[in-house]
């Protein structure tokens, strides 16, 4: 019999941000799987306070979360070559790890639940991860979509998304030399790019931790914050051990 993976959006770290579809669905599952990175015990804590709230008693199993060789895919600008063989590897080992936790922790006919951070289709590597976990074991995605950091973002600064008439684009770090600048959202970019890619008139929105109470938001001409940014980024990550961070630049 094949099992289910309740693939579950939280939204980006507000627990008032659960759908009731996302409640339900923590309450249905046998176990809730979390990949637990060392470096960022304190994103296994906000699930586990999540799971606490909205789904008492349910039971929480933690994988660790395969190591990462991200000497590899530096000086690596797009999604191919080395970077993309590295995230391969990377999503197999994962994929193996959860398998096997699936198989213990769950009876044939049974749910898994994963707890995503936004929603699993924006720019999150649980769906890929659990369709090579479908190459071994018989397993059915049911996908319980969430809010997503880019609304946190733009609800947190009051602002719209969009202009009238104009595109939207989200991309990455990586990407971001290839765009236009209009209304663009940015995930993904630990260097800080726009700040070499970007005018100094385009005006920049970002948030880090966005829901939580270490949520930090700034905003302004990249000429006048960027640096700030930058350097309000680094000393957060350090502090933290993590950080999720997305910004929007928007052209005059």
């Amino acid at each position: 019999m094949s099992r289910t993976a309740l693939v579950i959006g939280i939204g980006a770290g507000d627990p008032s941000h659960l759908t009731l579809g996302a409640v339900d669905a923590m309450r249905a599952a046998d176990a809730l799987f979390v990949l637990e990175k060392a470096a960022a015990s304190s994103l296994t804590a906000m699930r586990q306070a999540l799971v606490d709230r909205h789904a008492p008693g349910a039971r929480v199993v933690l994988v660790p979360d395969p190591p990462r060789d991200r000497s590899a895919e530096r000086g690596a600008s797009r999604p191919d070559g080395a970077y993309a063989a590295n995230v391969a590897d990377w999503h197999d080992a994962r994929a193996a790890a959860l398998a096997a936790a699936i198989v213990e922790h769950v009876p044939e006919g049974g749910s898994a639940g994963f707890l995503v951070w936004g929603d699993p289709s924006l720019y999150d590597s649980t769906l890929r991860v659990l369709s090579r976990v479908a190459d071994e074991l018989p397993i059915t995605p049911r996908v319980i979509p969430g809010i997503t950091s880019v609304q946190a973002l733009t609800a947190a600064h009051a602002i719209l998304l969009n202009r009238v008439g104009e595109p939207i684009h989200i991309t990455t770090g990586r990407r971001l030399r290839e765009d236009d600048g209009r209304n663009t959202v940015v995930m993904l970019d630990a260097d800080c790019t726009f700040r070499e890619t970007a005018r100094p008139d385009d005006h920049v929105y970002w948030g880090a931790y966005l829901g939580t109470p270490d949520e930090i938001l700034l905003d302004g001409a990249v000429g006048e914050v960027g640096e700030l940014i930058a350097r309000t980024r680094a000393e957060a990550r350090a502090k933290h051990g993590w950080i999720m961070d997305v910004y929007l630049l928007r052209r005059p």
